[in-house]
């Protein structure tokens, strides 16, 4: 820490140094934070495991009333399903409809729109910030890199259909109309949308490998695009219970929800698979 300060201090043109000391300022605030959630977790974890907060004192060297305000400071532990820092959120786009090829620019669909706002308030809450980036409708995503959620179906994206079949559990498979299997159980998971007309939907979760092999990122997709806001309303509503169940490990899991067919508003949400861990 010492040497990084020292290194800021002797750049040589004013604005430079500044610039360089508010960017470290920023990098320490963010170590700054993740550690206090780290020992918020950490004193939750000695409470559930039946340590009285007068023992956790006794053992930190604090008094019993510092023990309750720690467990009370920083982030809450599910902070760490996201990530640790400004996220990225990578929306699909698709070209523009009735107009020439010339003329097709690129958008985003209202549902996956209503997601990244979800999402931004949702991270909010965690202390992580957020932005968007559309996926161009030729479907190449840098998916190498931390903290980052895609919310893209495999349709409009190769490299994310590709990825998916790394899943050996839950898949995407289309006949007459796209829709989920449970290639465990042989359960096939198709929208009410495309069954009956009805408002409601099956969305995949998961956290997926990095094709660099050096992390994962959140995917969140629906068989319609309202699927996905169904998943994202389970986050919303199920975060610290699902942290709780994978931490930060490889899993993949099925969501339905029923909407709003007016508002699109996600209504209800709930899961329908069982969570497939891909680690031993």
């Amino acid at each position: 820490m010492h040497e990084e300060i020292q290194r800021v201090a002797q750049v040589e043109v004013p604005v430079e140094r500044a610039k360089a000391a508010i960017a470290l300022m920023a990098d320490y605030q963010g170590r700054v934070t993740e550690l206090s959630r780290i020992r918020r977790e950490a004193i939750e974890e000695a409470a559930a495991g039946g340590m009285s907060q007068s023992e956790i004192a006794a053992l930190l060297g604090v008094s019993r009333g510092r023990v309750g305000q720690l467990a009370a400071q920083g982030p809450p532990p599910e902070r760490a399903f996201f990530g640790t820092d400004l996220m990225t959120v990578s929306l699909g786009g698709k070209y523009e409809a009735g107009k020439a090829p010339a003329e097709m620019g690129e958008v985003v669909a209202r549902e996956d729109l209503d997601n990244f706002d979800k999402l931004r308030k949702l991270l909010g809450t965690l202390k992580l910030d957020a932005k968007y980036e559309v996926i161009p409708p030729t479907g190449i995503v840098n998916l190498n890199r931390d903290n980052h959620v895609v919310v893209c179906g495999p349709r409009l994206s190769p490299i994310i259909a590709q990825v998916l079949e790394g899943d050996d559990h839950l898949r995407f498979q289309k006949d007459q109309a796209w829709h989920l299997v449970d290639l465990k159980t042989q359960e096939v998971y198709r929208s009410p949308m495309d069954e009956d007309g009805s408002a409601g939907d099956v969305g995949y979760l998961a956290r997926l490998p990095r094709l660099d092999g050096k992390g994962t990122f959140i995917y969140i997709a629906g068989i319609h695009a309202i699927g996905a806001n169904g998943v994202v309303h389970y986050l919303e509503n199920h975060l610290a219970d699902l942290y709780r169940e994978v931490r930060t490990r490889r899993f993949s899991t099925l969501i339905s929800c029923r909407y709003d067919p007016k508002t699109l508003e996600v209504l209800e949400s709930k899961r329908v698979s069982p969570i497939y861990r891909h680690e031993a």
